[in-house]
């Protein structure tokens, strides 16, 4: 709706031509159902009240009747050897934008919470009203991130037949998110599952299909009209149900039988034909009528249809062609190439591409060059005449893709060699030797890298491997794309994002979400999901970028004994490593100023934090655990424990307090919602006090400090600051004997250790941190303006 005066400032599209403005057609990645608050649909333009859907890539929130509505609009976050160009574009998103959200050109108010409206650039950040967008320029910049975001350009991922949350290693909903049936087998709720409200005196109620794969999916619309109105205005309200754009005249309504036999034999076309006309009997000839009507097209002699170049690279956005019985794909070729000035290249190196811009999947066929295109468009018609709106014919060049997939493989045993990991993949899902090659191997974590020539083979061993156990051990099977280190801009570098969502009361899971949309989600990942290595693995020959780590103390700790483990391998050796707490402890977190915990602040600062902090060196140590003998233990019955090694970061806890530690991690781990603190969490148990016989403790003095305390109600003095713990000693290597199995805990990870000694030393070269700058107090309502501010110039090195 609009105001007569403000018709010529409206420019968005409605949804029934949408897809038709898409540039670069890709799928969105739904996430599970959830409450958005003061949210859009971005179809039916009603605000969400019931728990809705939204694209985990992209800012797109949808009720669930309105999801096959939505065209294919989602951020494209890599190259996939369709349509690949290096200039980027702003990708613009409509409404839902912050409140007190300006115009980047009038600088006046562009946001609001009543209806959808401004726009916003899903990459950049630049907000501006739909009509003053029209006067930015076309190319993105990325905005305040652009050094911490890893350009799409710089991304190659070959489709094959993996879904987008395959591709993004998201985990994906149990729950359908529309219509049809879901994985288990159960009637989903969507569009076709509406409730059937009692009609008015004098109207009736239709189930209206919209083609053969509707019936089949059992998904329909209803409507509701008089029962005296003729076959036209029933047609012309089924196809505002269906949001199909087409001339009536060229469309008809056909009764759907009643059986479910006669069903299925509709669907496969060989049902009768009753169709609604103002002759016969109709919905609004007043007598009894079907339940169900099904849309069908009408057969046509020719028909106008829309070529799109698929080169992204020449001045026009389409061409015009008119298709007779006798055109065929190889015709239309012919006929497309003068029309965008290529006449001069022989049309054997030129093919018609069918996309089909569904709004989960992206599916590409290419057409043989006899295909007849009228009959082509019949059939997709006769399967879904909504679906021509959707669906698009590219001029593409003839090329051979290499098909070319990269398989992470963890879980494994570790210690094996390469052939030893052939060896017993192949034993566990038969791999193909032809076109399976294990090209990387991670032996001390027990993972490898598969390069698969064969998208049919790596579809296979993705779906058997994630689910599978080999030797007892859980295996994880994740999709890695090709980083291209060599487009990478001169100034770039990006941010390797490492979340916990089991972390700080599950508040990881939101981060996970919001990072995703910030920077490009192929450099967000997920530790439940594989651990760090995947994404040291897609950095390695990176040369220069940083690593920020979600979690808590025990989380950062894993990341930095996985970047020791790696170093050798990446080509930038000692990236630095920002925190954003989200632990119980957090102690690192405090000591770099990144805070005692997160507490819900924007997550678009905290990346500006990330990319304004300052560089430092912090010790690492080695702990050997060393066991004795079982004969000296207590009972003398069980065999040594292996020695090991442990990596410390903080702190490393013997006794009593460790005891605590352990039982308050097992309690955590059965209600992890109501523990989000530590009885230590920022105690200085050094103390303040100047002691000749010890440095000041920093923590790059690659010195190590020894402080006991006599009890809990010592610990609670401590806790409350009104002592500090008693100081035994400072130095770079120590030896602790345990007399008996003693709970120890190491940077918040407690476990019960064996009799025996423990070692502690240097770890070798310090890690690189960042420490959170001393921020300037900040005008109100700046924070999201400067996402679209010109970067600063750095003064050093970026890391």
């Amino acid at each position: 709706m609009s105001h007569e005066k403000c018709l010529k400032h409206v420019r968005i599209p409605c949804t029934s031509v949408a897809p038709s403005l898409v540039r670069v057609p890709v799928a969105h990645c739904f996430g599970p159902r959830g409450l958005h608050k003061r949210k859009f649909c971005a179809v039916c333009r009603k605000v969400l009240e019931a728990p809705a859907l939204h694209c985990e890539v992209c800012e797109l929130h949808l009720h669930p009747d309105c999801v096959p509505f939505a065209c294919s609009d989602c951020r494209q976050c890599h190259q996939d050897g369709h349509q690949d160009h290096d200039t980027h574009h702003h990708h613009w998103r409509e409404g839902n934008l912050p409140s007190g959200a300006r115009c980047e050109v009038c600088r006046k108010t562009c946001g609001s919470s009543d209806v959808l409206a401004g726009v916003r650039c899903e990459w950049c950040g630049v907000q501006a009203h739909s009509v003053c967008s029209a006067a930015l320029a076309p190319e993105c910049g990325f905005g305040r991130l652009r050094s911490l975001v890893l350009p799409p350009a710089c991304v190659r991922l070959l489709p094959g037949g993996f879904s987008k949350t395959q591709s993004f290693r998201i985990v994906e909903a149990a729950e359908p998110g529309e219509g049809g049936d879901g994985a288990d087998g159960s009637a989903a709720v969507g569009p076709g599952r509406e409730t059937q409200a009692t009609p008015e005196s004098g109207k009736q109620t239709l189930k209206i299909f919209d083609g053969d794969d509707a019936v089949r999916r059992s998904q329909f619309r209803l409507v509701t009209v008089s029962r005296l109105a003729g076959a036209e205005e029933v047609l012309e309200a089924a196809l505002r149900a269906h949001h199909i754009p087409e001339d009536p005249g060229h469309l008809e309504l056909c009764r759907l039988p009643p059986s479910s036999q006669a069903c299925d034999a509709w669907a496969g076309g060989k049902a009768g034909s009753a169709v609604i006309s103002e002759e016969g009997r109709s919905p609004g000839s007043g007598e009894a009528t079907p339940e169900a009507w099904v849309i069908r097209a009408l057969p046509r002699v020719q028909e106008v249809l829309k070529i799109y170049p698929g080169w992204l690279k020449v001045g026009v956005a389409y061409v015009s062609v008119r298709v007779t019985p006798k055109s065929t794909a190889r015709s239309v070729v012919l006929e497309v190439l003068p029309l965008l000035g290529r006449q001069a290249e022989g049309p054997e190196s030129f093919q018609l591409v069918e996309v089909a811009m569904g709004c989960r999947h992206v599916q590409r066929t290419m057409l043989m060059d006899e295909q007849p295109l009228l009959d082509r468009l019949q059939d997709i018609r006769q399967m879904s005449v909504r679906q021509v709106s959707q669906t698009r014919f590219y001029v593409a060049e003839s090329r051979d893709v290499a098909p070319h997939v990269s398989l992470f493989v963890g879980g494994l045993p570790p210690g094996l060699s390469p052939e030893e990991y052939s060896s017993l993949l192949h034993e566990a899902v038969a791999t193909k030797a032809t076109v399976v090659s294990v090209s990387h191997v991670y032996s001390s974590q027990g993972a490898v890298v598969l390069d698969v020539a064969c998208f049919a083979e790596a579809e296979r061993l993705y779906m058997l491997l994630k689910d599978m156990a080999v030797r007892g051990r859980l295996l994880t099977a994740l999709v890695l794309p090709d980083l291209l280190h060599a487009k990478l801009p001169p100034d770039s570098c990006p941010l390797l994002v490492f979340v916990n969502p089991k972390s700080g009361g599950l508040k990881g899971r939101d981060l996970l979400c919001s990072f995703r949309k910030l920077l490009n989600p192929h450099q967000v990942f997920d530790l439940t999901n594989g651990g760090p290595l995947p994404g040291l693995h897609l950095f390695s020959q990176v040369p220069c970028f940083r690593v920020l780590v979600c979690g808590g103390d025990g989380t950062v700790g894993w990341v930095l004994g996985a970047l020791e483990e790696t170093r050798y391998r990446l080509a930038c050796p000692e990236p630095s490593v920002a925190i954003l707490p989200l632990g119980t402890g957090n102690d690192l977190g405090r000591v770099l100023r990144w805070g005692a915990g997160y507490s819900g602040e924007d997550p678009f600062s905290v990346l500006l934090s990330v990319d304004e902090a300052d560089a430092v060196l912090m010790d690492r140590w080695t702990i050997l655990l060393d066991a004795h003998e079982a004969g000296s233990a207590e009972n003398g019955t069980a065999d040594a424990e292996p020695p090991k090694i442990v990596q410390m970061s903080n702190y490393c806890g013997i006794g009593i307090d460790a005891e605590l530690s352990l039982d308050f991690h097992q309690a955590r781990e059965e209600e992890p919602g109501k523990f989000t603190s530590s009885w230590g969490s920022g105690a200085d148990l050094w103390g303040s006090d100047s002691d000749t016989r010890f440095e000041k403790p920093r923590m790059d003095d690659g010195l190590l400090e020894v402080v006991g305390v006599t009890g809990v109600v010592h610990m609670g003095q401590v806790q409350g600051g009104l002592r500090s713990g008693i100081r035994i000693a400072q130095g770079s290597y120590f030896r602790v004997t345990l007399l008996k199995a003693t709970p120890v805990q190491v940077d918040g990870e407690p476990w019960v250790q064996a009799p025996g000694h423990m070692i502690i030393s240097a770890a070798g070269p310090k890690v690189h941190m960042l420490r959170k700058a001393k921020q300037k107090p900040r005008r109100a309502g700046t924070t999201r303006d400067a996402r679209a501010d010109a970067a600063p110039a750095p003064e050093g090195d970026p890391r």
